[in-house]
């Protein structure tokens, strides 16, 4: 976990929006680089590099979830009371 500024522990890189981001990214890289050596691929789709488009989609919708990660990310908080309706945990 990491730290802010303020003393209040986040979810950092475990927070959700961060790995479906980063999947997002590498996908949108593989389909970037899939359009760049794709050759005849585009007379399928009636003239559109549709590899291009979508891997620059997916990599415009990767950085605004780790940008939404970045602006507001996730307080964990330091104590979490135990529900009296579970049995009790043993570590």
């Amino acid at each position: 976990m990491s730290e802010n500024t303020s003393g209040r522990h986040t979810a950092g890189a475990f927070d959700i929006r961060n790995i479906i981001g980063l999947l997002l990214s590498i996908y949108g890289v593989l389909l970037v680089g899939a359009s760049m050596l794709g050759h005849g691929a585009s007379e399928k789709t009636g003239g559109i590099n549709a590899n291009l488009w979508c891997g620059l989609g997916l990599l415009v919708v990767g950085a605004a979830f780790m940008t939404w990660a970045r602006l507001r990310p996730i307080v964990v908080p330091d104590h979490i009371e135990a529900d009296p309706d579970l049995p009790p945990m043993h570590h």
